[in-house]
């Protein structure tokens, strides 16, 4: 696993994460971790979360609604509308907190800090010879914030980098 992140990206009080990581997996397993809510639910969380309902429709302006389930049985709920989907390559959407019923919320619902403005992730695949290099990138993130999410999406990956079909 090769990873590297751009810590500096961003100014003022949104920050861009920007993640590359090369996975021991071809294409088409990294593509159905990110598509498919049976993988999808292996992975979405950071340490000390589980993934446990998450719903899919992979369409553009179709949505997702997943949730991150703490140790403590907290929930935080996300919401997810597809912009972009190039299968097997490329996948954009509008980020969003949102309840259980995928209404969104403002991120002060889940007492999180910071202004999160218009949050787009943009996430690319590309083979390497049966690995798969993706690039995340997550715009409009709060600066206060930001070293949290890259951690998160670290720690996600690091789960995802597991999945096997």
């Amino acid at each position: 696993m090769e990873a590297t992140t751009n810590k500096s990206a961003g100014q003022g009080k949104q920050k861009t994460v920007s993640i590359t990581r090369t996975f021991n997996q071809p294409v088409n397993t990294v593509w159905k971790a990110l598509t498919e809510p049976e993988y999808f639910k292996k992975w979405w969380g950071p340490n000390g979360y589980s993934c446990t309902e998450c719903k899919i429709d992979l369409r553009v302006g179709g949505k997702t609604l997943a949730n991150m389930k703490s140790d403590k049985g907290e929930e935080t709920w996300s919401t997810q509308t597809f912009v972009e989907i190039i299968p097997m390559k490329r996948i954009v959407y509008e980020d969003n907190f949102a309840d259980s019923m995928g209404n969104v919320v403002p991120p002060s619902y889940y007492k999180m800090p910071g202004e999160w403005s218009n949050v787009l992730v943009t996430i690319e695949l590309e083979d390497l010879d049966g690995k798969t290099k993706m690039t995340m990138n997550q715009e409009g993130i709060p600066t206060e914030m930001y070293d949290d999410c890259v951690q998160g999406w670290q720690q996600c990956f690091d789960k995802l980098e597991k999945i096997t079909l």
